[in-house]
């Protein structure tokens, strides 16, 4: 079945998380995307444990769908390679420093003389230009110069189980960039360069705080929200068989049919949504509450309640829900080498162009044969530039 950028090609050159999500995504809905890595070494996250066969399973979930070119782009004949494929490609992804693809001749001004309809993406912590351009960073120091940080948790800053801005900040706001700039391409005939910075997507995503805090006033911090454990009706509660049930009641219909499952009518009075003393005394009230029974038999209190009550889940729990595998989110696939394992599953669903799992995540270097093959290099040729250490 066709699928939505079938006939994308994608040069990928990123490692470890943000950039190969981002070229996940798009090689999930079908783009062409070659992985490109340094000969013998590779994607820093092959090499990191546990693993699934011979494969790393980070590697395994976040390079599926792509294929894998070993590329020197120190020696001169690998960067020739690379400037062919680019004059053909349509995206070229990259995560490095700033200035480093400057060096190697490899940048956007560099590469757009040969295609001019190139759409280049630049992810990096702190954007291509500025005083922290050169910084190095993570996930936590984005959050952190964000002011993510600032207002998570409860009465410190706490860090989320998934990396925001690496992902959100990042990966996600590279794929959407991308896809805005072919599409624009098609009006203006030319691609453009896309300067990422995660601490910059980190920052957007404050965007119900910012709001908050441009009309009040008040600074945010850690468990002083609505949505930041600051309310009874919207948090996070231990049961008895220390376990934890979510509780998002925030509109009154929810609340209200809560407090009636609850059987604690006395809940359910106007003040339960506004800030507060008050709130300190009802989280009490509310914590006492699921301290009474275990998650599973909480689960079954309100299966029938339409209250926005629900059980946190571990992973292995999510594997066998029903809810993700009738979404198709865990997906059972079975490797030649390796046997069978559970892959993620692709989120957007498309009625007319669906994504798909149309490959494993590659070997080191598995498809840079077929990839010089279909450049016109001929078998003695990829052996020279094989024996140069070119590939």
């Amino acid at each position: 079945m066709e699928q939505a950028l079938s006939g994308l090609k994608v040069l990928d050159l990123t490692r470890l998380l943000p950039g190969p999500f981002c070229s996940m995504l798009l090689a999930d809905l079908g783009a062409d995307v070659i992985k490109v890595e340094e000969p013998g070494i590779g994607d820093y996250i092959r090499a990191w444990t546990p693993r699934i066969g011979g494969s790393s399973g980070y590697h395994t979930v976040l390079n599926r769908n792509k294929r894998s070119l070993t590329l020197n782009l120190k020696k001169p004949e690998g960067r020739e390679i690379f400037e062919t494929l680019a004059a053909g490609a349509d995206v070229v992804l990259e995560g490095f420093r700033p200035g480093v693809m400057a060096k190697l001749g490899l940048d956007f001004k560099s590469l757009e003389r040969n295609n001019p309809r190139l759409v280049y993406c630049s992810i990096s912590g702190y954007g291509a230009e500025g005083m922290y351009r050169d910084k190095a960073g993570h996930d936590i120091n984005y959050l952190a110069l964000s002011g993510v940080l600032s207002h998570s948790g409860i009465d410190r800053p706490t860090l989320s189980g998934v990396q925001i801005a690496d992902l959100g900040g990042g990966a996600l706001m590279a794929a959407f960039s991308i896809l805005a700039a072919l599409f624009a391409r098609e009006r203006l005939g030319r691609g453009q360069f896309i300067d990422i910075s995660m601490t910059d997507g980190a920052l957007a995503w404050n965007c119900m705080r910012w709001g908050k805090f441009i009309a009040g006033g008040e600074v945010p911090a850690p468990g002083d929200d609505m949505l930041n454990h600051g309310i009874a009706c919207y948090n996070i509660y231990r049961t008895r068989d220390d376990r934890f049930m979510s509780l998002g009641a925030l509109e009154p219909q929810f609340w209200k049919s809560f407090c009636r499952t609850a059987g604690r009518p006395e809940w359910d009075t106007p003040l339960y949504f506004q800030p507060g003393a008050h709130q300190r005394e009802l989280i009490e009230s509310v914590t006492e509450f699921f301290l009474q029974k275990s998650m599973a038999e909480w689960v079954e209190w309100f299966r029938d309640a339409d209250c926005c009550c629900e059980p946190v889940l571990n992973l292995d729990e999510v594997m066998e829900s029903s809810l993700a595998k009738e979404r198709a989110m865990v997906v059972d696939l079975v490797h030649a080498s390796w046997g069978a394992y559970k892959q993620l599953g692709i989120a957007p669903k498309f009625s007319l162009t669906p994504g798909g799992l149309r490959s494993h995540a590659p070997g080191l270097g598995e498809h840079t044969r077929p990839i010089l093959e279909e450049l016109g290099y001929s078998p003695a040729r990829i052996e020279e530039l094989k024996s140069s250490g070119a590939v």
